[in-house]
This record gives C-alpha cells, sequence and structure tokens, in this order.
C-alpha cells in the first residue's frame, strides 16, 4: 500500500502539468454540479419559506362561549399534523386586515369579520391530502362555520416541490455521469503517459491489483482535491449572487465534507473505468 502510495504520488512528481489539468477539468466538472446542488438548495429553501406559510383558518360560529373555543384550542392543539394553533378576535382580524390592505381600510368593519382560529402545520403535513383531511376534521367541531385553507395554493405548492425534487434527482444524475465520465478521461490520459511502464511491469510478472493501485490511488487524490478546488469556486459563485443580486445560502460543512468525499468517490470510479479498459487492452496486445 505504501508503495502504490509512493507511485501515486510521484506521478504528480513526473508530469505536473498533467496533473494539474486533470485536477483542474475534475474542478470544473464538479464545479458544474456544485452549482446545480447550490441552485437546488435555494429553490428548496425557498419552498420550504412558502410552505411554511401554508395554514388552516377556521371561522367560528357567531356566540360562540370561551369555554368551547378553549376546548376546541386544545384539542386541535394536540392533533399530530399542528405546530401553532391561535385565536384571532374580530378586533385583532379588522387591525389585521387594515394593515395588510390599507387601500381598504375605510371599507372594513369588525361587525363583519367573524372570529377564526388559525393553525399552522408541521413540516411533512402540508401536503393537499394532509391539509384537507385536518380541514375536515377541524370542520367537524359544531363551534366551527367555516374552513379554508387556500386548496389550489397548496396544491400548486406542493406540484412545484415535487417536480423540483424529480428533476434535481435527474439532473443530478446526470452531472455525477458526466463528472465520471470526465474524471475518466484525464486519468486515462494518465495511463497512456505510462503505458510503456505498465507494459514493462507486466512483462516482469505483476498483477493486475500491482499495476491499478497506484492510479486508483492517484484518481482518488485528484478527485478530492478537484472537490477542494470545486467547493471554492461555488463559494465565490455563491459571494457573487450574494453582493450583486440577491442573498443566497451556502453549502453547510457537513455537505462539503460530502461534496469532497463525493470528489474523491467520483476519481475512484473514473480511475478505475479507465484503467480497467486500458490493462485489458494491454493484456491482450501481450
Amino acid at each position: 500500500m505504501s508503495l502504490a502510495l509512493r507511485e501515486a504520488l510521484l506521478a504528480f512528481k513526473r508530469a505536473p502539468l498533467l496533473s494539474l489539468l486533470g485536477i483542474t477539468t475534475i474542478a470544473f466538472s464538479l464545479f458544474a454540479f456544485g452549482l446545480f446542488g447550490l441552485v437546488a438548495i435555494n429553490i428548496r429553501d425557498a419552498l420550504r419559506a412558502v410552505e411554511d406559510r401554508v395554514e388552516v383558518r377556521a371561522f367560528l360560529v357567531d356566540g360562540t362561549s370561551e369555554d368551547a373555543l378553549s376546548a376546541v384550542l386544545g384539542d386541535i392543539g394536540a392533533f399530530p399534523e399542528v405546530r401553532e394553533v391561535g385565536y384571532v378576535s374580530p378586533d385583532s382580524a379588522l387591525a389585521r386586515s387594515r394593515e395588510e390592505l390599507a387601500e381598504f381600510r375605510d371599507v372594513f368593519d369588525a361587525s363583519v369579520l367573524p372570529g377564526s382560529i388559525e393553525i399552522r402545520l408541521r413540516e411533512g403535513f402540508r401536503d393537499p391530502v394532509s391539509v384537507q383531511a385536518l380541514s375536515d376534521r377541524i370542520a367537524s367541531y359544531p363551534i366551527i362555520d367555516d374552513v379554508r385553507f387556500g386548496q389550489e395554493w397548496v396544491a400548486k405548492i406542493y406540484r412545484v416541490r415535487t417536480i423540483a425534487v424529480f428533476a434535481g434527482t435527474g439532473l443530478g444524475v446526470v452531472f455525477a455521469l458526466v463528472a465520471v465520465l470526465i474524471i475518466g478521461s484525464t486519468i486515462r490520459m494518465a495511463v497512456l503517459a505510462r503505458a510503456r511502464e505498465i507494459e514493462i511491469m507486466r512483462l516482469v510478472g505483476a498483477t493486475n491489483g500491482f499495476v491499478r493501485l497506484p492510479f486508483l490511488i492517484e484518481g482518488l487524490i485528484k478527485g478530492a482535491l478537484g472537490g477542494l478546488l470545486a467547493v471554492g469556486l461555488s463559494w465565490l459563485a455563491h459571494t457573487a449572487v450574494s453582493r450583486s443580486l440577491f442573498d443566497t445560502v451556502f453549502f453547510t460543512s457537513s455537505q462539503i465534507a460530502m461534496g469532497v468525499l463525493a470528489g474523491a468517490t467520483l476519481g475512484f470510479l473514473g480511475s478505475l473505468l479507465s484503467v480497467g479498459r486500458h490493462l485489458r487492452a494491454v493484456w491482450r496486445d501481450t
């Protein structure tokens, strides 16, 4: 193992420009993947922010007593889907309406605004089916006159999120495959540059594993270095967008570590595929 590691490090010393080209190529392929990841993360956070505004509003029957209201609030607050529940009095509803729709402030009258219960949902219970089921359950209470939650709006949010998840997964797989192919090509350049050395090792009886291991370690190192460089480029892109356009979210430390690990893994896989193909060709020729 130590001999293979030394050979892998010597490969960087023998051909520094080729090694630098390989690392740069890997970095830019992973940078494209990283940019896609940043877009996906920011879209996810934006959708979560919108989903967080999903709420169910239950309007009360006129003349509802405080005891009945307190009992219903307690029941609804105990539902597993409910994150927060609160009572909005007619006066509070009037003040909020006048603040949010200032141009119509003179139109609103407390006498036409009933008291209501506002229910905010936990994450994972904001899809149309869950919201509809909760609304039907709340509507069964005698003191509830009507329940609304913006059914069409909730359905559209859920549809956008579903499309984003499937599109993100598909594009992520495509980017990963492209990265493997590019990394494999860069490792193949290194293999071809040492083709004569491989043939000599084959003639003196070197096994497949002995020949392959230094290249696998080299691919692992190049992938990790390319991953680090891709993270740096992604951070520069994130900073530029945040300063000139709008605030964006960057990768967490665990996501950065996973990105570097992914680069090392892709480098290893690319090297494995490239070296294996070349060694089979050499073995046939000899």
